[in-house]
């Protein structure tokens, strides 16, 4: 029977708009299918890391923790344990296994089910992972098609090598751990290219189904899984029989690798901080080189320091709170409030350049992750009095200037009547300005705040950095005001760089993966304090150190030689619920705080001098000299030599005016005043004293000394 004519060409043309409804679906199916051009392994979401100042590796940043390893840098039986496992025929296919597809589909019509179905290359796979959800995960027909679609265009713009390398970069492998140097540290604490044939072979088993397969979830089947992929390696020919036998012996990991934990923990939190407000979710995605100005070595001594200052404070006699060691015996979790041990904080920085070397914000970053740095306000006590000290000496009054150390009163708004009072009960009387600071007096701040004015001291807390609120109150220049130390850090730096303030900050810069520069901040620099006003502070808070309440701490009980130049000022809040040390050398300034989470006192009479002076001190010893001092590596102490060489001393400026006086009235000293009150003191032009001593006093022999000009 004919068939007619018009039932040919109805037929063809069928069959035409069949296939051209094909062709257009099949062309249509990945309209929003992610573009090829993101798939490569240096494109794919990347950590950013942060270094160390001498380029050292501290930490990663990233939604998924993941390092890209390049392919050739990983040993052969790697990615041949992907290959024998995962796609025996990737390096012969272009994207898609025909055998595979046919098994599978044989599956399917067995099964009447697509959940058995299996067949995808490695490619596909990659294609899958890196667009989940696009692509999805779920087994449907149309999402296999769209894996295939991009897996023939994966082949055609990529070579097998970048693919492989995208994939063992790009997987998880349970955990949250995503690509291959992740995992490989996670489970073997090792780096992805020192893995051995059995544990690339189970970072391989593992790929095929993460939670099944770790071993740190199902130990018999992660083993039995890895000597599957051994054996499959053999019969491949990527090992022999022995080999394969051999590596079977090895046991599989049943816990995650003890890695060390991160160095200075709270000074990367900080900088994640500012890295997150800059750069956003890019700081988890696109492989940022973080350069910062951390100093290993210099936060080894700190924490070693602070370490020893700890154990001093619980080893006092009458600290009645639990210790460290109680409290993490009896809890385990992370992120306490308010805890009850005694806490501490430490910070140094370059003070010409704002560059933090080293930063503790905390005793424990797993127990609390509140940087007390950078965010904790505390009433600052006597390291308050510099910036009172300082507008004195702004205002033209002298370091000699005599003030009576005697009670003060005050009546309060709300009826109450102020009597502060110093750390030592007796008053000593008429006493300069000099060694009032050196002594830490806080009836002669007082008198010398209110004598400048409180807005005068105001204003120069502000000045010099402090950015908290700075009441007008007489008890602002003892201390009562809170603080924040890198805050206060700010000021006394500002002090060593003689009237500079210059902005703390941890990043020197950071580049893109590919070497970019993106940001380079500049040390923020302003000239806020007249030189020869600074030098003055300096020579003041000199004497501190080298004759008042910080040189027990920092040159008898820490040791630090009268050599190295320093300067600094304790600091005690009422009670003893904060204890400071802020000090400096001409290179390098650091503080020091001691207290409780809880305004509480630590120990019945803690002082600045007493707890965090010392710890300063053995610091500054570290970084000058080494830590010979405190033991050596059979003690388990790794030997460090010094960090910093001994700075020359802070310069006097021009102009700077130096006079004999004597101490007990600030005028210049003569024959008719006893020689053991006389001392060198240093003036701003024309503040230097105009009148000559004449007390009177004995055994000044007035026969043998007639009045005449100063000598």
């Amino acid at each position: 029977m004919r068939v007619p004519h018009q039932l040919w060409l109805a037929c063809l043309f069928l069959c035409a708009a069949g296939i051209g409804v094909a062709v257009g679906s099949w062309r249509n199916l990945c309209a929003n299918c992610p573009s090829v051009a993101q798939i490569y392994t240096f494109e794919a979401r990347q950590t950013s890391k942060l270094y160390a100042r001498d380029s050292t590796l501290v930490y990663e940043f990233g939604e998924q923790r993941r390092t890209v390893v390049p392919l050739a840098s990983l040993p052969a039986h790697v990615p041949q344990a992907f290959i024998a496992m995962e796609d025996r025929r990737f390096y012969e296919h272009n994207g898609l296994d025909w055998r595979g597809i046919g098994r599978a589909a044989i599956g399917v019509l067995r099964t009447q089910s697509l959940s058995g179905a299996g067949g995808s290359t490695i490619t596909q796979q990659l294609a899958r992972h890196m667009w989940t959800e696009r692509i999805g995960f779920e087994k449907r027909l149309v999402r296999k098609l769209k894996e295939w679609q991009v897996a023939m265009a994966l082949e055609r713009a990529y070579s097998k090598d970048q693919i492989l390398e995208a994939y063992v970069n790009q997987i998880g492998y349970a955990h949250g751990w995503y690509g291959i140097q992740k995992a490989s540290r996670s489970y073997f604490g090792k780096d992805a290219v020192d893995m051995n044939p059995a544990e690339g072979a189970l970072l391989a088993a593992i790929a095929n189904r993460p939670e099944r397969y770790s071993p740190l979830n199902n130990p018999d089947a992660g083993l039995s899984r890895r000597n599957l992929v051994l054996d499959v390696m053999a019969r491949e020919g990527f090992l022999s029989a022995d080999e394969a036998a051999f590596w079977k012996e090895e046991p599989v990991p049943l816990e995650a690798a003890s890695l060390p934990r991160a160095q200075a923990p709270y000074f990367v939190e900080w900088v994640r901080g500012i890295l997150d407000d800059r750069f956003g979710a890019k700081l988890y995605t696109d492989g940022l080189e973080i350069h910062t100005t951390l100093d290993l070595d210099m936060q080894a001594a700190a924490q070693a320091a602070m370490e020893r200052g700890w154990a001093r404070i619980e080893e006092r006699t009458g600290y009645d709170h639990p210790t460290y060691d109680e409290f993490a015996a009896a809890n385990e979790g992370a992120n306490f409030t308010n805890l009850p041990y005694v806490q501490g904080m430490f910070i140094a920085t370059d003070p010409e350049t704002g560059h933090v070397r080293a930063m503790i914000g905390g005793r424990d970053y797993v127990h609390s992750k509140f940087n007390r740095a950078t965010d904790m306000r505390r009433q600052s006590g006597s390291s308050f009095k510099p910036i009172v000290y300082a507008a004195a000496l702004e205002s033209g009054i002298p370091a000699s200037e005599v003030v009576v150390d005697a009670p003060v009163v005050q009546d309060q708004v709300d009826g109450t009547i102020w009597r502060p009072s110093n750390y030592d009960p007796e008053f000593l009387g008429p006493i300069t300005m000099r060694e009032a600071l050196a002594r830490s007096i806080n009836m002669v701040a007082i008198k010398v705040g209110m004598r400048v004015g409180l807005e005068a001291v105001g204003q120069m807390a502000s000045r010099l950095g402090i950015r908290t609120e700075v009441e007008r109150f007489p008890s602002t220049a003892i201390g009562a005001a809170e603080v924040i130390p890198i805050q206060m850090l700010e000021a006394y730096s500002t002090f060593a760089n003689l009237g500079t303030r210059v902005r703390p900050f941890p990043i020197v810069r950071v580049e893109s993966a590919d070497g970019e520069v993106l940001w380079a901040p500049q040390p923020e620099r302003t000239r806020v304090l007249d030189p020869l006003v600074a030098r003055l502070m300096v020579s003041m808070l000199e004497s501190v150190v080298s004759s008042g309440t910080g040189n027990g701490g920092v040159r008898l009980v820490a040791g630090l030689p009268y050599d190295v130049p320093a300067a600094g000022k304790t600091g005690t809040t009422n009670e003893g619920s904060n204890v400071w040390f802020m000090g400096f050398t001409p290179n390098l300034t650091a503080g020091v705080w001691f207290g409780m989470d809880l305004p509480i006192s630590i120990v019945d009479r803690a002082t600045g001098g007493g707890f965090a002076a010392p710890v300063w001190g053995e610091f500054m010893r570290e970084v000058y000299f080494g830590n010979s001092q405190y033991g050596t590596e059979e003690d388990g102490v790794v030997a460090m030599g010094p960090l910093l060489s001994i700075p020359e001393p802070w310069p006097n400026p021009r102009g700077l005016v130096t006079r004999r006086v004597d101490s007990k009235t600030g005028t210049l000293a003569s024959r008719w005043c006893p020689a053991e009150d006389a001392y060198e003191e240093v003036y701003l032009p024309g503040t230097e004293p105009g009148t000559v001593c004449d007390r009177q006093a004995q055994p000044v022999n007035r026969e043998l000394h007639p009045r005449g000009p100063t000598p």
